[in-house]
């Protein structure tokens, strides 16, 4: 089982009326919602872990979740509102402001925390719900609790808008990839995290303190990934690209789902991970996003969307 914990608000998306004026449409969302969702697309065991809301946009949230195939189980219900998300779109890239103060997601707190559910084999975590208090420090705690126990996927999913102290963001980012096993941040978030520092440099030192896979995405330019002996790329899957809500989040799915599938997602198969494992894992992960950014926002795939073959 893959458990993901962090933020799942309402995605509020642009679009044009028939006479010409702008509305914004409630979609469900949020980064680890999101990969939450696509694990559970892909057939994969999931749960989700976050505080949510009992009104009507907490509700759609849950049914999203059920509907694609993710437990709900571990998440904290109480009536405080939903995070809403408003998205403005440039030549297809995602911008948003957030509406938070006081939400079901971003109260909670570390006493919220459940138990893990027997046979848990990776936790993911990453993006806004690490920034605001309580929910950010819960989040960290989860991870300490759980950091030996089971496989750490973390993406920082920076969003710089939403920062308001950018010296304690960062020290609970350092914090968080001290104690994981997989890393992904695209090159915007190593920009902000690691600024003028070169990824070679960032990812050895990731390894150094523990990181089994660091992995870069640079969109159409592919993905690269290094572990302690292999430093890998696999190209972007070509496709017409209608928006990238989504596409990072889709990504991380699939590379947990691919090396699930390969019986790699565990410590030890990590940490002596095979070039042809890792290649395949992540053409899975990138064959996976390349479905979710022809979509309009963030609708990942099925698991008969997309094709999984053992790798040879």
């Amino acid at each position: 089982m893959i458990v993901c914990c962090g933020e799942a608000l309402i995605d509020m998306l642009p679009r044009r009326l028939p006479d010409g004026g702008d509305v914004f449409l409630p979609v469900p969302g949020g980064a680890v919602f999101n990969t939450a969702v696509a694990l559970g697309r892909l057939g994969e065991e999931v749960q989700f872990l976050s505080g949510l809301s009992t009104d009507m946009f907490g509700r759609r949230l849950v049914a999203h979740l059920e509907e694609s195939g993710v437990g709900t189980r571990l998440c904290k219900r109480c009536p405080r509102p939903t995070t809403l998300a408003f998205v403005t779109l440039t030549d297809g890239n995602a911008q948003y402001a957030f509406y938070d103060e006081g939400t079901a997601g971003r109260m909670l707190d570390s006493a919220d925390l459940p138990d893990l559910p027997a046979g848990t084999a990776a936790l993911h975590f990453g993006a806004i719900s690490l920034i605001p208090e309580p929910c950010g420090s819960a989040y960290e705690e989860m991870m300490r609790r759980h950091r030996d126990g089971a496989v750490i996927s973390f993406d920082p999913n920076i969003r710089p808008g939403f920062v308001d102290d950018e010296d304690a963001y960062r020290k609970r980012l350092h914090r968080m990839t001290a104690m994981s096993d997989i890393i992904k941040v695209s090159e915007e978030d190593l920009a902000w995290l690691e600024p003028d520092r070169a990824f070679d440099q960032v990812a050895r030192d990731w390894i150094d303190n523990g990181a089994k896979v660091v992995v870069l995405t640079r969109g159409g330019d592919g993905v690269r990934a290094v572990t302690r002996t292999q430093d890998v790329h696999v190209p972007a899957r070509r496709t017409t690209v209608v928006d990238t809500v989504g596409a990072g989040d889709s990504f991380n799915a699939g590379f947990l789902a691919g090396l699930r599938r390969g019986g790699d997602l565990a410590k030890a198969r990590l940490a002596a991970l095979p070039g042809d494992a890792l290649v395949h894992a992540l053409d899975f992960a990138a064959q996976v996003a390349a479905f979710t950014v022809g979509q309009s926002g963030a609708n990942p795939p099925w698991k008969d969307q997309v094709a999984w073959q053992d790798a040879p």
